[in-house]
């Protein structure tokens, strides 16, 4: 159940023209996961009573990766204070504390928003509290203008702070945590008599002081509020939550030779005593038992490898793949939707497509499962025990028996019995002496030309 005290709205309607891209702003990803899913997965931790998502007309997209949340639509992009005003009727009648953040702040924490939750109900009372921090370059952000005593007296947007308030190393995050009861009442007297003529959420501050209403702040680290505005930025990001993935993952007993050469998903799971060596990527969707060995070069996504196999150098398993414990998977072996059994050993240069290999079999290099017909895809299953030799074509769909043995250079169009040897090659023909016959007649004819 949740907390029937807490309602969160999740800002994210921005275009972000400043990224230059078609994908709405907070649909960017971050280690293979849209900004917009850690802010949602942060705010449900705390277990709220309700949230609403708030998204542009034409945010469909958005929409879909907030799910299973609802949203709520701001017509018009007409600033921060109008874009809560659209989330009004999903908190109709909410009256406990609503916190309001951004959707392109994934690096918020769970600790600080429950520090700001304290705060309000604690030192400030039933009023308003700020997230606040101390960027290195303050440029461009609104100033917490606040007082002796500690309260916050009002926030001052950058254009139109004077430079003894531009000063002020405390910037707004734009984060607020507000009394249920008052919010949409102090949002309705919002206006927008600024230099952008948009209708600002920091005017909150301004509104409930006059009112005699408690305005506080808190103070969290510069990189936990680092907004996402433009490419460079988006950069930045991505460098800052790799080095946090990897220092996790080192922590829970991972050895990657060089750390800052490997990327990880948001959801990589490694077991205990995995080795990565250098130049690896991760995708989305992939778990690694313990033991297990990811040499250089090597991309993997949507793939399973359970304990003690090998894989790599220079190896790719995409969506749909496993790999049993003990198997090798060697350089330049590709597998898609394919579950190598234990001990399955495919050293070289292979692909294997919609296939499934039982226990202890071995591949042979320049082997390919012929999945695809234009149309359709179909599935190879080769028993346990099988070996297939070097250069073999298997056309799907197709059964090969446990035990059995395919020819090096077969092209294997039907199922193969157990313990069967299949030769699927043309016969050799041997004719002696033709080779220097042939050339004695290519140099004649030359000599004839000249």
């Amino acid at each position: 159940m949740g907390n029937r005290n807490i309602a969160a709205i999740v800002l994210a309607a921005g275009k972000g023209t400043r990224m230059s891209s078609d994908l709405p702003k907070v649909l960017h990803p971050l280690a293979g996961r849209p900004m917009i899913g850690y802010v949602v997965e942060t705010v449900t931790e705390l277990k709220p009573a309700k949230i609403a998502v708030v998204i542009a007309a034409d945010g469909e997209a958005v929409a879909k990766a907030a799910l299973p949340y609802p949203t709520v639509v701001q017509k018009q992009p007409r600033g921060t204070a109008d874009a809560v005003k659209a989330a009004r009727r999903t908190l109709a009648g909410f009256a406990g504390d609503v916190l309001i953040v951004y959707g392109d702040h994934p690096f918020l924490t769970l600790e600080t928003l429950e520090r700001m939750l304290a705060a309000r109900r604690g030192k400030y009372g039933p009023g308003v509290v700020v997230l606040g921090f101390r960027p290195e370059d303050p440029t461009g952000y609104g100033r917490l203008v606040t007082s002796a005593g500690d309260e916050l007296e009002a926030i001052v947007e950058h254009r139109e702070a004077t430079p003894a308030q531009r000063a002020i190393p405390l910037c707004n995050s734009g984060v607020i945590a507000v009394d249920g009861r008052q919010l949409f009442r102090l949002i309705d007297r919002i206006d927008n008599r600024n230099v952008k003529g948009e209708f600002y959420l920091t005017d909150i501050v301004k509104l409930a002081r006059a009112e005699g209403i408690g305005c506080g702040y808190v103070e969290a680290a510069a990189d936990e509020l680092f907004g996402i505005d433009d490419r460079v930025k988006l950069a930045r990001a991505e460098a800052l939550m790799q080095g946090r993935l990897r220092r996790a993952a080192m922590e829970a007993g991972v050895s990657f030779v060089d750390p800052a050469s490997v990327y990880l998903a948001w959801d990589t799971r490694l077991d205990r005593d995995v080795i990565v060596h250098p130049f690896v990527v991760f995708g989305p969707g992939v778990s690694v038992g313990s033991r297990v060995e990811i040499r250089s070069f090597s991309h993997i996504e949507g793939a399973a490898i359970e304990a003690g196999a090998i894989v790599g150098p220079f190896a790719r398993l995409r969506p749909g793949s496993r790999v049993g414990a003990g198997a090798h998977v060697g350089n330049f072996v590709e597998l898609k939707n394919t579950v190598l059994g234990e001990g399955v050993k495919a050293n070289h240069l292979a692909y294997l497509g919609d296939t499934s290999i039982g226990a202890k079999s071995n591949i042979g290099a320049g082997t390919i499962t012929c999945n695809y017909d234009g149309f359709e895809k179909y599935r190879t299953t080769i028993g346990a025990g099988s070996f297939v030799g070097s250069n073999a074509t298997l056309v799907a769909p197709v059964t090969l028996g446990e035990g059995s043995y395919v020819a090096a250079g077969s092209t294997i169009v039907s199922d193969v019995a157990a313990d069967a040897l299949i030769i699927a090659r043309p016969r050799q023909v041997e004719k002696p002496g033709w080779a220097k016959s042939f050339r004695a007649k290519r140099a004649g004819r030359k000599l004839k030309k000249g």
